[in-house]
């Protein structure tokens, strides 16, 4: 039987993924690999009926420059209990190639420890893949597919500021995000927005509804000041990620719940959640602002790559044979602005739990100072008194104050 390679992807789209499973069939198909693809992720895998689908050199050209994912995606992990090495044997498979973020790299570390375990010679690299940019890479090299979903959020978040403009309203924007800001903070970042929050911000206090309220606030009343009647605030939905459930309900949304008794934000706009509350204290300080809310989400997923994640992702590809080629398993494949290919193995980027580490936005860095200081609009300690003709209390509505700096 012909040696073969498994390809599957975990989590949610990203742009690039098709670019990568192209490169990765075409470079193994050349060398007489037989190349499957696992459509269902980890749960076909370790399944009586695992679903496969064989790739050739014109499906593989044909998906290349596509959006979203040939094959097809899952999020379930498995439990230790469920591993077995029946497909691996049963298919020659000689490399697993895993494409996801953190929680996909997570069960290909445990995947990887189990073979090791129990004998069996196969190799696992895995491609980073997350729009969120917070796998623990080296300094500066984004995921993949995070450069394409900015460039749409930004497309989207220009229209949107633009509206503002011609309204002369407010919008609040949501980005993805999980834990960290990454997604916000470039879009907000290239769009010159004027208020920018991220959970990275809130180092020295606590994140809460009211915190980021006043923040926006701080952001419409400067504006005011500079005689400015519109404007667009981005927030990631990472805050979410450091607040309790009580925060949470709070904000008065009709939540659904786990059967942890967690609520589900998938199920809600994160948007609607920030823009309700800023209207709440937009009326109890009776300014009229009028502000609505965008989310950036789903949206961005399935694009289609960029020329940056297009040769990004073919680099990726052939990293993959050069490192299976090395002999090297157990790792993430990087590759460096110089097409640079190096392994970074999962067992140096993983916490004691085995989870992979998330990267946080770099709050201190040169990038994050300049906006943070040169790029946001906000209330400062010099604008208190002229403030005084829209807020009582204009301390209260002091950046620095807010966030504790």
């Amino acid at each position: 039987m012909r040696e073969s390679i498994v390809v599957l992807a975990g989590g949610g789209p990203a742009p690039g993924i098709n670019a990568v499973i192209s490169t990765v069939a075409k470079v193994f198909l050349k060398s007489g690999y037989r190349v499957i693809g696992l459509n269902g992720g980890f749960k076909s895998l370790f399944s009586d009926k695992p679903e496969i689908m064989e790739f050739d050199f014109v499906l593989a050209d044909t998906i290349q420059k596509l959006g979203g994912s040939a094959i097809q995606m899952s999020r379930y992990k498995p439990k230790d209990e469920e591993f077995s090495a029946k497909f691996f044997i049963d298919h020659h498979v000689k490399l697993l190639v895993t494409i996801g973020g953190d929680d996909t790299a997570s069960t290909a570390n445990r995947i990887t420890n189990f073979l090791a375990d129990n004998n069996v010679k196969i190799q696992n690299i895995h491609v980073p893949k997350t729009i969120d940019n917070d796998l623990p890479l080296p300094e500066g090299t984004p995921t993949f597919g995070y450069y394409s979903a900015k460039d749409e959020g930004v497309r989207i978040a220009q229209t949107v500021y633009e509206d503002a403009r011609t309204s002369g309203n407010w919008f609040v924007v949501s980005a993805m995000g999980r834990e960290a800001g990454h997604l916000a903070f470039g879009i907000g970042t290239s769009c010159h927005l004027p208020m920018i929050i991220i959970p990275e911000m809130f180092y020295k206090t606590t994140v809460t509804f009211d915190r980021i309220t006043r923040l926006i606030i701080s952001s419409m009343v400067k504006r005011k000041l500079l005689g400015i009647q519109y404007g667009v605030a981005i927030v990631s939905e990472g805050v979410f990620h450091f607040m309790t459930d009580e925060e949470i309900v709070s904000s008065g949304v009709n939540f659904t719940f786990d059967e942890h008794g967690h609520p589900e934000l998938g199920n809600v706009s994160k948007a609607h959640i920030y823009n309700m509350s800023l209207q709440h204290k937009l009326k109890e300080l009776q300014l009229n602002i009028k502000s609505r809310p965008v989310e950036l989400g789903y949206e961005l997923r399935c694009v289609g790559p960029s020329s940056f994640d297009l040769t990004y992702c073919g680099f990726l590809g052939y990293g993959v044979k050069e490192l299976f080629d090395q002999g090297i398993t157990g790792a993430m494949v990087t590759s460096d602005p110089l097409g640079v290919v190096t392994p970074l193995y999962l067992k140096d980027v993983v916490d004691e739990t085995g989870r992979v580490k998330v990267r946080f936005v770099n709050i201190h860095g040169e990038k994050t100072r300049f906006v943070f200081q040169h790029g946001l609009q906000y209330i400062m300690p010099e604008d208190h008194r002229a403030a005084k003709k829209y807020l009582t209390n204009p301390e209260e509505y002091d950046f620095f104050n807010i966030l504790n700096w």
